[in-house]
């Protein structure tokens, strides 16, 4: 019972970070490229896990494991470029929420197969969950959704869904090494991209900076707190807290930029609450 419950929170607290990191991400794109903002954050993330790796001596895992890690850093970068690309093109509460729920899906059907069907009750949690991550990233808009616009936020689930997934395959034996090796896949991926596009830009100090410094912080922490979650727990239970992540995005987003909630964002916080408690029991 006690690592059921410290992968709970472990699942919220990647929750809270993801959410937070792409707060810090959304705002500072406003101002610098979208890829540059990539690049520089990922970069921050590379540093903090690596540096974790070397200072609590963590043994250099198999070559496999690393492999896992830098599939995990590959799928996990085709989903946010996937995601930000439409985020740009589409409607951003229709972009967030599928990939949001595509993304929770798939390791919810790995975690089934691999460890057989959780409980009543979680699997009642799991669905609602589902729900709550549909609603919280602000979808169920009343315009009508086009298929031609379901096709990046798939793409982006799909990449996320994996990323989770081989992050857990090599959680069991060690975290900080293969989360390294997926942001140095991620990094040479995103610094391939800037290079053809020739979008980079000089690095600067200003205060858009130590944000993007921020978002890569909080993404090495999400890294983290997920694999710690998948580790001690279910990978469909900790993936689903873990793809609750909007709401952390959406708070910060009415607290410090004042943007109102509407009603069914409102009404995911209650659907996540019930499921958070299906899912502990």
């Amino acid at each position: 019972m006690g690592s059921e419950v410290l992968a709970l929170f472990c699942g919220l607290a990647a929750a809270a970070s993801f959410g937070t990191s792409d707060f810090c991400g959304g705002f500072v794109t406003k101002r610098i490229r979208v890829f540059n903002v990539l690049l520089l954050s990922q970069c921050v993330a590379f540093a903090i896990l690596f540096g974790f790796a070397l200072t609590l001596k963590e043994p250099i895992p198999s070559w496999n494991n690393l492999l896992f890690g830098g599939l995990a850093g590959f799928f996990g970068t085709a989903g946010l470029v996937a995601l930000y690309i439409g985020l740009a093109r589409g409607s951003m509460g229709v972009v967030a929420s599928v990939s949001a729920v595509v993304g929770a899906v798939l390791p919810i059907i790995s975690g089934i197969l691999i460890e057989g069907p959780p409980s009543g009750g979680q699997v009642l949690g799991l669905l609602l969950g589902l729900c709550a991550i549909w609603y919280l990233a602000g979808g169920g808009a009343a315009a009508p959704v086009h298929l031609r616009e379901l096709g990046l936020p798939i793409m982006a689930g799909i990449g996320f869904g994996f990323f989770f997934i081989f992050i857990d395959q090599v959680s069991e034996t060690s975290i900080f090494w293969p989360l390294a090796m997926a942001k140095g896949v991620a990094i040479t991926m995103i610094l391939v991209v800037v290079c053809v596009r020739r979008q980079m830009v000089p690095v600067r100090w200003n205060p858009q900076l130590l944000i993007i410094v921020m978002a890569g912080i909080f993404e090495a922490a999400g890294n983290i707190f997920f694999a710690l979650a998948s580790r001690m727990g279910r990978l469909d239970i900790s993936t689903t807290l873990t793809s609750l992540y909007p709401a952390g995005t959406v708070f910060l987003a009415w607290l410090i930029l004042r943007e109102r909630l509407v009603p069914r964002q409102w009404f995911g916080v209650a659907v996540a609450l019930v499921a958070l408690f299906l899912i502990a029991s």
